[in-house]
């Protein structure tokens, strides 16, 4: 899925795209078709945080999810890799992400520990592992501070976006509301708020930043700016769609036009305004509208 619909999708659009190319293959091989739900996922024992380092101050943290892995050192540029494919190799689990380089990364372990290998790209699929160096990890008991505070929205999000490529893919509006209503409602009032709404922006932010290869310096940077830009994309969904005026939004407000589209079907006694006149008229209702939200 491509990143600007996941974008559209923190500001509460309900349709999601669903298309996805194909990884390109290797070695002679054909393009690998993009089948979410024909290939394995990652095994569920291996998902969530691993560490490298000390538990109290990790120099690495990587995080797996169904379909994704994201490894974020204390140092240097983030990794991301969201995988259009998975498949065993030689007793591995290899994810395979898109992009023109296809990047790889093998895993293997337990619930309690993991390897992983992350080749070359130019290395053949038939010589995996290949000589790239083995990198071991564990678990913590606790998520330390320093990664929970930079990259706990982001990681949630993570996880909270492979549910909403799956229900909103599938051009079922009211299952990708309903999706988007679960994932982000953290209050559990079956409404989405101004902060609701906020923190899904912040995620989306975070993941372009993680995409992107940002440092934690970058990171902790761009989350600054997604603390403020969060915000006002929300307040401008809660104006834009809060029709009953409580504050929050509800399915009913993000279904309205959306589902059902199409079923209002005209009265036989209109007839044709002046294309110029209608658009006087849509100037000055968005000059008023202007006018309201500057005041807020």
């Amino acid at each position: 899925m491509r990143i600007r619909p996941i974008l559209a999708a923190c500001l509460l659009l309900p349709v999601l795209a669903a298309a996805q190319p194909p990884a390109p293959g290797r070695g002679g091989e054909a393009a690998l078709p993009t089948l979410p739900q024909a290939f394995p996922a990652v095994p569920e024992a291996l998902r969530g945080p691993w560490y490298q380092g000390e538990c109290a101050a990790p120099d690495a943290t990587l995080q797996l999810t169904a379909r994704a892995a994201a490894r974020l050192p204390s140092e240097g540029p983030a990794r991301l890799i969201r995988f259009v494919e998975t498949r065993p190799v030689e007793g591995w689990t290899m994810g395979v992400g898109r992009g023109a380089e296809a990047p790889r990364i093998l895993l293997r372990g337990t619930a309690t520990a993991l390897d992983t290998v992350e080749p070359d790209a130019k290395l053949r699929d038939d010589r995996l592992p290949g000589p790239a160096p083995v990198q071991s990890w564990h678990r913590c008991p606790t998520a330390p501070a320093s990664v929970t505070t930079l990259h706990g929205e982001g990681v949630a999000f993570l996880a909270a976006l492979e549910s909403l490529e799956s229900a909103c893919g599938s051009n079922t509006p009211d299952a990708c509301i309903a999706t988007v209503l679960r994932e982000a409602d953290v209050s559990g009032d079956g409404k989405l708020s101004v902060a609701e709404i906020a923190r899904l922006v912040r995620g989306a932010t975070w993941l372009l930043a993680a995409a992107d290869e940002a440092t934690p310096e970058a990171v902790l940077a761009t989350a600054g700016g997604g603390m403020l830009g969060g915000v006002a994309l929300a307040r401008l969904m809660m104006e834009s769609l809060d029709y009953d005026g409580d504050g929050k939004l509800s399915a009913n407000e993000l279904a309205q036009d959306r589902v059902g589209f199409g079923r209002a079907t005209g009265n036989p006694a209109g007839r044709p305004l002046r294309m110029e006149g209608l658009q006087e008229g849509v100037a000055l209702l968005r000059g008023v509208m202007e006018g309201l939200l500057l005041d807020h």
